[in-house]
């Protein structure tokens, strides 16, 4: 067991554009585990666009506080036990956790959830976005036969999966893509019905291209245009799960989306704003039906794992908003 470990600290919070200037790298003491608490190897962590919105101080994310200057930054991961000062807890048991950018977590054993490692092919699986795009789509949407749904930032690690679930539940799947090669790959990998690349023209007019008889529900993880048209491409009823606003937290431009007022009344649109806190039961819910869809072949997981230590974390979330990823991204630490 190491004496020192390397963690990624906030050092500055974001006003304008993200940069490596805004973290520090450290070298701290290991701590020991107290009475009833557990020391944790983390084996990965997470890497979520969301980040950026915790790092300013006016951070617009209901019930979440901003970071603050000189704690650990970033959330969410998986480690094993390495040392267990409580019953609840033995050595060698994989864990999940939403402890920051450490080589090494400490505390009481009930902040960690205890994962079966057989429910899914490798422990990374587990930090997955699922939950996230598991609950606006089944929960939220209430996703299923007969409908067709649109996925903005289909490509993204939230959108790739709201994507397949809502097929799995029995859906039509539109995606939107930056690039014609994500496009390509959300139809040939993923198994959409029909995907485009979002800068090639209207949205507007590739929905009504796409579903000439309008889209039910609408996924939307980006905002701006994309929502302006989802609500002229919209059936009547249909349902609005708002997961996202990339549009607005790339460039910290304000492409707030208008919404017309007159059609969403006429067509009885409801709009559903929601976020997930992933709560030990939005987890597991999620892995259930994720480790079902697995072994039966209905579903792919799309994930970049990033080599290079905890240090690698701020370079892989730059590198995440500028778009140079597909699917979930966790980097590995141990």
């Amino acid at each position: 067991m190491p004496d020192k470990q390397r963690e990624v600290r906030l050092a500055g919070h974001v006003e304008d554009d993200l940069t490596l200037g805004h973290f520090d790298v450290v070298e701290v003491a290991v701590p020991e585990p107290g009475d009833g608490e557990v020391l944790v190897r983390v084996d990965y962590v997470s890497v979520a666009a969301a980040f950026k919105e915790f790092m300013r101080t006016d951070c617009q994310i209901p019930g979440v506080p901003p970071w603050k200057v000189g704690d650990p930054a970033g959330g969410g991961g998986v480690g094993t036990v390495v040392k267990s000062n409580s019953p609840d807890l033995e050595v060698g048991d994989l864990v999940q956790s939403f402890g920051g950018w450490q080589e090494y977590w400490c505390g009481p054993a009930q902040q960690f959830i205890k994962q079966n490692p057989h429910h899914v092919p490798s422990p990374v699986y587990f930090l997955s976005q699922g939950p996230t795009a598991y609950y606006g789509m089944a929960t939220i949407a209430q996703a299923g036969e007969g409908d067709v749904v649109f996925v903005t930032g289909a490509a993204g690690g939230v959108g790739s999966l709201a994507g397949q679930i809502a097929k799995a539940r029995g859906a039509t799947v539109i995606g939107s893509a930056g690039s014609e090669a994500k496009v390509d790959w959300l139809v040939r990998e993923l198994g959409f019905d029909a995907a485009f690349n979002y800068k090639d023209g209207p949205v507007a007019d590739r929905l009504r291209e796409l579903a000439p008889d309008g889209i039910s529900v609408f996924f939307d993880n980006v905002g701006g245009e994309q929502f302006e048209a989802a609500v002229q491409a919209a059936r009547p009823h249909a349902r609005f799960a708002l997961c996202g606003a990339l549009a607005n937290q790339v460039d910290g431009r304000a492409e707030h989306p208008r919404l017309d007022l007159m059609t969403a009344i006429t067509k009885h649109l409801e709009i559903r704003p929601f976020a997930c806190y992933h709560t030990p039961e939005q987890i597991q819910n999620w892995v259930v039906h994720f480790g079902q869809w697995l072994q039966e072949g209905r579903f792919v997981f799309p994930h970049t794992v990033v080599e290079g230590g905890v240090e690698a974390a701020p370079q892989a979330l730059l590198s995440l908003l500028a778009g140079e990823y597909t699917g979930n991204v966790t980097v590995k630490v141990s």
